[in-house]
């Protein structure tokens, strides 16, 4: 029988969550730009395939619907985003629910991952995290829902959610692993020695075949990827920063994940889903072997919500209702206070003025802090959504500036996926030629030559390219004070005095 049948009303409580986190993210999506990743995955939904440098080819198919379903427009983009970021909430009502919560149970846990400032600033942007965690939530569901009814069928839809969540993430790999980890150091080991654990992974090794195909057939380029990774940012994450990370990025609602990792070790009742907190524990310890970043783990934190909504509900059971509810909204206040800093629901005058207002008056000012490990009046991520619309109309403007024939043989070229994905899908609606780049997965569909009559040049370093013409025509720059671009320029170059098609193939060369 239908969960909707046997607790309607917790059903439906779910249900209100699940809008209510949906509604939020509507309200919030359309305040700003395009995220700079938002626009390399714009890209990648232009062109489709079964891989990329970066990422699996998931996040290119959602971007396509965006784009080509949707209409392309920052809200449209952010719409499937969004709805898995409900869903995950969702997925965590369910969770609690098969633990035994009631409706209070299912309140904590909902309440906890609406207001949490990670799920916030993850779950609302086109990128692959928030439906890795999406897709981490699913398999731990399904986990639960076998171990709970020891029906098979919920082993293959195991091997699905795994299989689909490895063509968005390969991180899914990871917290696949802990979980036969987790099953295997609990009482519910024998679970997993049966023939259809092996049928769902060969149903999880389909589903990911054709991107392991287009790997191998392109010389495992996410072992590069993973190497740059490893020698630009994963090296500098030490295990102190990234286990005190864990502490603090979910604010106040670590007052209900943090008991509930406990809870689960200890409670007789609970203990058969306690590989939900081995699962978390290896999941941390390989994150901390391997560098990994803070927002890896996200997704196995919505399992933990789930068990500490059933945590505080078994502790409060003895206060009326209005007692445990005010309990509640005190321990999950105070995480209000960053939803302004993790999503843009605040236009971006008055953001400004909030940041100013945090880091002044309360000494809140870590979030300000970008990877140069300077101060800033802003977030990074939303200095990362501003400047573009003027990269785009610059590029127009050297574009216009040529004569019919001048644009036959023009290239717009960009120096980074950021730029490159300014002037391709904002410059849509200014019939701008495709845009050449080498940054990313730009590479991949890069020409094997370029035209260099005159090239439009958008960057911020110049000087070398600048030396193979006789002209160079500052058309314009970002001039947004506020965004990273800041300073950004769109030259015109025109008369070439040496052909610099050979440094450039040498260049393509390398980067694919």
């Amino acid at each position: 029988m239908s969960v909707f049948r046997r607790k309607r009303k917790e059903a439906q409580l779910i249900l209100f969550f699940t809008v209510l986190k949906f509604l939020l993210h509507l309200f919030a999506n359309s305040n700003f730009g395009f995220h700079r990743d938002e626009l390399l995955y714009i890209a990648l939904g232009e062109h489709l395939d079964w891989g990329f440098k970066e990422v699996p080819p998931f996040i290119s198919v959602v971007s396509w619907i965006g784009v080509h379903i949707f209409g392309g427009s920052v809200f449209a983009v952010r719409l499937l985003p969004s709805l898995a970021g409900a869903l995950t909430v969702y997925l965590c009502g369910l969770m609690a629910l098969n633990m035994g919560g009631k409706r209070f149970a299912i309140s904590v846990a909902c309440l906890g991952m609406i207001i949490s400032p990670a799920f916030l600033a993850s779950q609302y942007l086109l990128q692959p995290v928030v439906f890795d965690q999406l897709f981490w939530t699913l398999s731990a569901y399904f986990a639960m829902s076998y171990v709970q009814t020891k029906n098979v069928a919920f082993l293959y839809w195991l091997g699905a959610a795994i299989g689909f969540g490895m063509l968005n993430k390969y991180t899914m790999a990871l917290y696949a692993g802990a979980l036969v980890l987790g099953l295997l150091f609990s009482s519910q080991r024998k679970l997993l020695f049966n023939k259809h654990v092996l049928g769902a992974a060969g149903i999880a090794l389909l589903i990911f075949s054709p991107n392991l195909v287009w790997q191998l057939t392109h010389k495992l380029p996410v072992i590069s990827h993973m190497k740059e990774l490893k020698e630009t940012q994963l090296e500098y994450i030490g295990p102190a920063d990234f286990l005190l990370g864990q502490l603090f990025l979910h604010a106040s609602g670590i007052f209900i994940w943090l008991p509930a990792l406990v809870y689960l070790f200890f409670s007789r009742v609970r203990r058969k889903f306690v590989f939900l907190s081995t699962a978390y524990v290896f999941t941390v310890v390989i994150l901390i072997v391997l560098h990994g970043k803070g927002y890896y783990s996200f997704g196995a934190y919505p399992a933990l919500f789930a068990a500490g909504g059933v945590f505080w509900q078994k502790i409060l059971s003895r206060l009326q209702e209005p007692a445990r509810y005010a309990i509640l909204a005190g321990c999950l206040v105070p995480s209000l206070l960053f939803v302004p800093i993790a999503i843009p629901i605040l236009p971006f005058s008055t953001s400004l003025k909030f940041f100013e207002f945090t880091s002044t008056k309360m000494k809140l000012d870590f979030p300000l802090k970008w990877e140069d490990q300077k101060l800033h009046a802003t977030t990074q991520d939303y200095a990362d959504m501003l400047g573009w619309d003027e990269i785009a109309f610059n590029v127009d403007k050297a574009y216009k500036s040529l004569s019919d024939e001048q644009r036959k043989s023009v290239t717009v070229f960009a120096e980074n996926y950021g730029m490159a994905g300014a002037a391709d899908h904002l410059g849509k609606s200014y019939n701008l030629p495709a845009t050449v780049c080498l940054s990313s997965s730009y590479a991949l569909w890069a020409p094997d030559s370029i035209q260099t009559n005159q090239i439009i040049y958008v960057g911020e370093d110049i000087s070398l390219i600048g030396k193979a013409y006789k002209d160079a025509v500052k058309v314009g720059e970002v001039t947004n004070p506020f965004a990273r671009e800041h300073g950004t320029a769109i030259y015109l170059l025109s008369n070439p005095l040496i052909n610099i098609n050979p440094k450039y193939r040498a260049e393509l060369d390398t980067r694919r």
